[in-house]
C-alpha cells in the first residue's frame, strides 16, 4: 500500500488558497477538507460541535483553539486511510501542536501574495454566505450579478473584505501564521510560493508535489492512457 500522504496549505485572506487546494485534490487525489467549509457543514447539521461553533461565529468572533481541535481532529481520524489537504488550520501554533501530536505532515505550502493583489481581488470577492461559495468580479463572476448561480440568492460582500478592514486582517494573519510556519520550516516541510497569479504559481506547485509524491498528476496520466 502507497505511503499516506498529509499537507497543508496557509495563506492569507485572498491568496487562491480555494482554487490552488482544488487543484491539488483533483490532480493528486487528496482529501480536500477546508475548515470554513466544514464549520458550515457542522453548524448547519447542528452537530454538538456545530452548536458550539455558532456561538462565536453569530458575535463574529474567531473560534476558539480548543474547538477547533474538538473539531477538526475527529474529523481528520475518520479520514485517517486517506491521503488529506488541509486548508483553514491548523491556523495557529497551539492548533498545530495539537496536529502534530496525532500526525505528521509530509508538506506545507505557504502562499505569500502582494498586499496591493489581495486587495484587489477582495475587493472584486462577493459570497453566497449559506454554502460559502465565492465569486470574483475579475475572473470568475456569477452568471446574473448579484446572485448565486446555483440557488440564485443574493450574494453579499463581508465588511472585512473591504480595504480599510483588509489592513487589520493582513496584520493579523501574519502575527498568528508567522509562529505556525516557523514550527514547520524548523520540521523542513514548509514550501514558500511568491506571485501574483495563481496560474503562475500552479505549475511550480504541481511539479513540488509530483516530486514528493513520486507520482505524475492523475490528470496527466488519464491523458497518457490509449
Amino acid at each position: 500500500m502507497a505511503k499516506l500522504f498529509r499537507a497543508a496549505i496557509m495563506g492569507p485572506p485572498g491568496s487562491g488558497k480555494g482554487t490552488i487546494s482544488k487543484r491539488i485534490a483533483q490532480s493528486f487525489g487528496l482529501q480536500y477538507l477546508s475548515s470554513g467549509h466544514y464549520l458550515r457543514e457542522s453548524i448547519a447539521a447542528n452537530t454538538e460541535a456545530g452548536v458550539l461553533v455558532k456561538t462565536y461565529v453569530e458575535k463574529g468572533m474567531l473560534v476558539p483553539d480548543h474547538v477547533m481541535t474538538r473539531l477538526m481532529l475527529p474529523k481528520l481520524e475518520q479520514l485517517s486511510s486517506h491521503s488529506w489537504l488541509l486548508d483553514g488550520f491548523p491556523r495557529t501554533l497551539a492548533q498545530a501542536l495539537a496536529l502534530n501530536n496525532l500526525y505528521q505532515l509530509d508538506l506545507v505550502i505557504s502562499l505569500n501574495i502582494p498586499y496591493e493583489t489581495l486587495r484587489e481581488r477582495l475587493s472584486n470577492r462577493w459570497i453566497h454566505p449559506a454554502s460559502g461559495r465565492v465569486y470574483n468580479m475579475g475572473f470568475n463572476p456569477p452568471r446574473v450579478q448579484g446572485k448565486d448561480d446555483i440557488t440564485g440568492e443574493s450574494l453579499i460582500q463581508h465588511d472585512d473584505d473591504k480595504p480599510e478592514a483588509l489592513m487589520a486582517r493582513l496584520r493579523h494573519y501574519k502575527d498568528v501564521a508567522k509562529p505556525v510556519i516557523d514550527l514547520y520550516k524548523s520540521q523542513g516541510i514548509l514550501h514558500s510560493f511568491s506571485g501574483t497569479e495563481t496560474d503562475r504559481i500552479w505549475p511550480y506547485i504541481n511539479s513540488l508535489l509530483s516530486t514528493k509524491m513520486h507520482t505524475q498528476p492523475l490528470d496527466a496520466r488519464q491523458s497518457q492512457t490509449p
